[in-house]
């Protein structure tokens, strides 16, 4: 859906050779991600006249990686375009108006993190189990098969258990 809006974008504002760059599974709130990292390489050689994104805050989540690049971008003379904000830091307003929906965005994010800590602890303090549960293993199992000659991967793939499991359990 994304890539069709700003594909149709490009052809009404006549934006000629247009290359895409799509991080496929990558979280947007990192600062390196493949993709990202070589579209800013052809930023810093000037293969780029303006980067155009579905919304700024697929580009970046934090205000300072948003804002160095904004920075960046505007040293190579690059526009950044916001299809869902209709955003253009090509004038002073947008570039304004960019940094206030930035720092609206990451203090989303932090909030966020913030609730789902709070959850976690809640959860805790009413004594809910988190993670994975314990498997029930037994130990006089894993040493007879240790003592049958078999190594602890084999032992941990006829259990169905981790590899690290029976070492814990053997005590190695």
């Amino acid at each position: 859906m994304q890539l069709r809006d700003l594909r149709a974008y490009c052809v009404a504002r006549n934006f000629p050779g247009c290359t895409e760059y799509v991080d496929v599974g990558v979280s947007g709130s990192k600062d390196s991600r493949p993709e990202l990292n070589r579209l800013m390489d052809d930023v810093r050689k000037r293969k780029v006249d303006a980067v155009l994104c579905w919304r700024f805050d697929r580009f970046a989540r934090s205000t300072k990686h948003l804002l160095a690049a904004l920075d960046e971008f505007r040293a190579a003379g690059v526009q950044f375009i916001s299809y869902q904000e209709n955003m253009d830091t090509s004038s002073p307003l947008g570039q304004a108006l960019f940094t206030i929906v930035a720092a609206v965005a990451q203090l989303e994010r932090d909030l966020i993190r913030e609730r789902v800590s709070a959850g976690i602890r809640n959860a805790r303090a009413s004594g809910v189990q988190l993670g994975r549960p314990k498997r029930i293993v037994d130990r006089e199992q894993i040493l007879k098969l240790k003592a049958d000659g078999l190594s602890l991967r084999q032992i941990s793939e006829r259990l169905g258990i981790g590899y690290g499991t029976v070492r814990e359990r053997i005590g190695k």
